[in-house]
């Protein structure tokens, strides 16, 4: 009996709730024992803390244990009471204890000695898997988060279990298995090894999904509407045929779906089965449903509204009296659940603030096949932003987020400029797209107000670009280092550098480019808020290119024949709010120098000289792209720009006409003859080459070419001195969700460059090269490059009577292209793609032909790592010949390897 009272004496409170309960209970007979026994301890009286002794299997020190339960000597504490219990709690929150028991040492006077004795819980050695493969292996531990040190609770085990059965499960292995067992390690003290042995069992696929009771729709028809459970089809690629259950009860509602958009109100599934055959490690489905009759619409009306009019809310709704019933469509037109910035009536409401709005269709007549609607709306009280706050930018200054922020405190709700917003953030770069999740705090109807936290995942945004290729004749290099989320103002902060000052959202850009014939080096700078208080960017850049004459035949290079090229520009851009708020206006002014050295090539019949190009470029844009700017789902972009230099040939007294006419009047006295302006000859004697000057054609013999040459190009230095030129661009490119998460990318571009003074013609510089991957601007000459797959780098220009491509001066382009998402994380983006492209490049407007395109078609991949960019590939059949005299041959298979660019 002794035994008995001094072990109830001790005990006090236990870590469980069934412990404590039971704790509760004896403390009665502990009272009545001590009383026998002369022990002071009263039930529910209050003590002064003397000390706790910690015993038990732990790391930690005493201390840190009294710390972590919230005790501190000298306390009052009720025993028993609050305080223990709350102990027990924190302690146990931790995850790092597994019993934790409390007892009563000692009791003298009002004074109480406890003793916490807890068992700390093991942690993770190292971790073995069987039954997968290796490369998998890293994958697992990571997304489990079974690193080394790692607490090994019960939590652990089996969220871990249930993890990578669901995975599994997932991709098909429907049978899937996991045993996880804990291994003492002896090496270390209290430490355990994990041997997870994986199961996956056979991949189970549908034989056959059938259906008993259908005659609207065919079996073909009701399998089509099953998006994410399909039957066995060896030809079907886009999607496996598994079996998961969540998925397979999501895709019997859709079947009801179905009938419900035509007509079939009351159709059910009465029942289906999911037989699992196990010989042929395979299942089968069966379905049977009721169909039911079919209906039509009936009276509309509208109930409960104030703000808009009945014909307001019935152009919404688009439905009318006498349509076949279509409970899908007509749920859609009150609040469509897929699209949150979609035309139905909540968003109109929203909109406008009307936050707590409610809108419902409610049946209230059935008569034969007709059903008669009321849309009861229930409007409330507008409802206006309150606290806006962002949580998750742990590099991110917080005025580079709040300054794109559309919800502002004070202004009227509008689930619009919420949605906005969502974009904007994405549209940074900064943020993991997928992940911006704004949460509405403090609902409040009553005061009208409401409260919305976004909550954001930062991501990497610098990136380096590190490449090497061969193009044009030999090896190109590349190195670029972009930082996208700089801050200039910190750049003299040592405490700023982590490893470099970041958070303002500015870019700095550093490029360097080179191979044998070729350097290139350039620096850009850009802030998106100049001054701080509008969308106003601001942006400049500089540049300096030399390249020497490259005989790509032979890959010679002649060092002596130099092309040097100088290059500034600055930038502003304004965000505008008429028409709306996607629009930007931008301005530019860029200036150029040429310089040639001895270097006569192509168009550059001046081969020692110099050009300038001075000019002025307006653009308007509208960009509502979708919230991932990697893989936009939904929105467009369209855009319109115009370049200028001054109209030089105006005020420069220069007669572009009669440019010429002296040195063409030394080859009429050659002795061997031109012709003259209605190209009739004049003159008797052998001719070899042609020299035309201003509409004179001159044919001299072979030592007067470098005579003719010279002249020529003295025209040339004149005419190209300062470049006169406009050059307009326009290009339009939409996104459009098709079907799930497959994304249609349709694409059209246009540019044509012209001139004031027919007299002094196009200039050599800013032309089109179209054909290739876009990115081979290995030639330094002010020309773009158009990217058109399934042909060669810039293959598509056309060539003149020598073969040789000096440019084109109009081209369009055409392009479709099929997206599919296969991962969307913040560490890398893949999708992969199809595609049917058509375009054309013209020497001369009056040759072109928007309708005749060289045409082709293929597929690719792309993959975006935040420090790498974007990287691709794709495989290009090009369906037409190259515009070469003499080809007939569709072009064929290319391989084009994209970085840094989107198609």
């Amino acid at each position: 009996m002794e035994k008995q009272v001094n072990k109830l004496n001790k005990l006090l409170v236990l870590n469980k709730s069934i412990q404590l309960f039971f704790t509760i209970i004896l403390f009665g007979s502990i009272t009545q024992i001590a009383a026998q026994e002369r022990v002071p301890f009263d039930q529910g009286k209050k003590y002064i803390l003397a000390d706790v002794d910690v015993t038990g299997k732990i790391s930690f020190n005493k201390q840190t244990v009294v710390t972590f339960a919230g005790l501190e000597k000298g306390q009052k504490i009720t025993v028993p009471g609050e305080e223990i219990s709350n102990a027990i709690k924190k302690l146990g929150k931790l995850g790092l204890f597994g019993e934790i028991d409390f007892y009563v040492n000692q009791i003298k006077g009002d004074s109480i000695f406890l003793e916490l004795n807890i068992n700390e819980l093991p942690k993770l050695t190292n971790v073995k898997f069987t039954g997968v493969k290796k490369n998998k292996i890293e994958g697992l531990i990571k997304d489990n988060g079974l690193t080394a040190g790692k607490v090994v609770n019960e939590n652990l085990l089996t969220t871990t279990k249930n993890y990578i059965e669901n995975k599994y499960k997932k991709d098909g292995y429907y049978s899937a298995k996991v045993n996880i067992n804990s291994i003492q390690d002896t090496a270390t003290i209290n430490r355990v090894k994990l041997v997870i042995a994986i199961d996956k069992g056979d991949k189970i696929k549908i034989n056959a999904i059938n259906f008993v009771g259908n005659t609207k729709f065919s079996a073909k028809t009701l399998r089509s509407a099953m998006s994410d459970t399909k039957q066995r089809n060896p030809i079907r690629i886009l999607k496996a045929s598994k079996f998961i259950k969540e998925k397979y009860k999501a895709d019997l509602a859709k079947i009801i779906d179905k009938y419900k958009e035509k007509g079939f109100r009351d159709a059910r599934i009465v029942s289906d089965s999911v037989i699992f055959n196990k010989a042929k490690n395979d299942l089968t489905i069966n379905v049977n449903i009721e169909e039911g009759n079919k209906y039509y619409f009936g009276n509309i009306k509208f109930l409960g509204n104030t703000v808009y009019s009945d014909q307001s809310l019935k152009s919404i709704l688009g439905v009318n009296k006498g349509d076949i019933y279509n409970g899908v469509l007509l749920q859609k037109r009150i609040a469509d659940k897929s699209k949150p910035d979609g035309e139905d009536i909540t968003n109109l409401y929203q909109n406008s603030g009307y936050l707590f709005s409610n809108i419902n269709a409610v049946e209230v007549k059935t008569a034969n096949d007709t059903i008669d609607f009321e849309i009861r709306v229930t409007e409330g009280p507008i409802a206006y932003f309150n606290k806006i706050t962002v949580v998750g930018n742990d590099k991110t200054h917080d005025e580079v987020i709040y300054r794109e922020l559309r919800t502002k405190p004070g202004e009227k709700y509008s689930k619009e400029d919420l949605v906005s917003t969502i974009r904007e953030i994405g549209q940074l770069g900064f943020f993991d797209p997928e992940s911006i999740d704004p949460k509405f705090k403090n609902v409040d109807s009553a005061a009208g107000t409401v409260d919305i936290e976004y909550n954001l995942v930062e991501k990497g945004s610098s990136q380096i670009e590190l490449q090497g290729g061969y193009g044009g004749g030999g090896f190109i290099g590349t190195l670029g280092l972009s930082f996208n989320n700089f801050s200039m103002r910190n750049i003299f902060n040592k405490e700023a550098y982590k490893p470099l000052p970041m958070g303002d959202g500015q870019k700095v850009s550093l490029r360097l480019q080179g191979s044998t014939y070729f350097q290139t080096y350039s620096l850009s700078f850009s802030e998106p808020w100049f001054g701080g208080k509008k969308p106003v960017q601001f942006s400049t850049s500089l540049s300096y290119s030399k390249q020497f004459l490259n005989n790509y035949s032979t890959g010679s290079v002649d060092k002596s024949k130099s092309f040097n090229i100088l290059s500034a520009s600055l930038g502003l851009a304004k965000r505008l709010t008429v028409p709306d708020a996607y629009f930007v206006l931008s301005n530019a002014i860029s200036f150029q120098y040429y310089d040639l050295n001895n270097y006569n090539t192509g168009l550059f019949t001046f081969g020692n000289g110099s050009s300038r190009n001075f000019a002025y470029t307006i653009g308007l844009s509208r960009n509502n792209k979708g919230v991932n700017p990697i893989f936009p789902t939904y929105g467009s972009e369209f855009s319109v720009s115009a370049k200028f230099t001054p109209p030089y040939s105006l005020f420069n007294k220069v007669d572009y006409a009669n440019l010429g006419n002296e040195e063409a009047y030394k080859l009429k006295n050659t002795g061997d003859g031109y012709f003259d302006v209605n190209n009739n000859w004049v003159g008797n004697g052998e001719f070899i080459k042609t020299v035309i000057i201003n509409g004179l054609s001159s044919k001299v013999k072979a030592d007067n070419f470098a005579e003719a040459d010279t002249d020529q190009g003295k025209v040339d230095q004149k005419k190209f001195n300062w470049l006169e030129y406009y050059k307009i661009k326009f290009k339009a490119d939409w996104f459009t969700k098709i079907y799930g998460k497959l994304v249609l990318r349709s694409l059209g571009e246009f540019g044509f460059l012209g001139s004031y003074n027919k007299d002094r013609g196009l200039v050599p510089f800013e032309r089109f090269f179209v054909g290739g991957d876009g990115l081979a601007n290995y030639a330094l000459d002010g020309r773009e490059v158009i990217g058109l797959r399934g042909y060669p780098n810039q293959s598509l220009t056309p060539t003149d009577s020598r073969g040789a491509q000096n440019g084109a001066t109009v081209y369009n382009k055409f392009s479709l292209e099929l997206r599919y998402p296969l991962t969307l994380k913040s560490a890398a983006s893949i999708y992969a793609l199809t595609f049917l492209e058509g375009g054309a490049a013209y020497d001369q407007f009056k040759n072109y032909n928007p309708f005749v395109l060289q045409r082709s078609a293929g597929f690719g991949l792309r993959v975006f790592m935040p420090a790498f960019g974007l990287l691709g590939i794709d495989f290009g059949y090009g369906f037409d010949a190259l515009p070469i005299q003499g080809l007939t041959k569709p072009n064929g298979w290319e391989t084009h390897f994209i970085i840094g660019q989107q198609f």
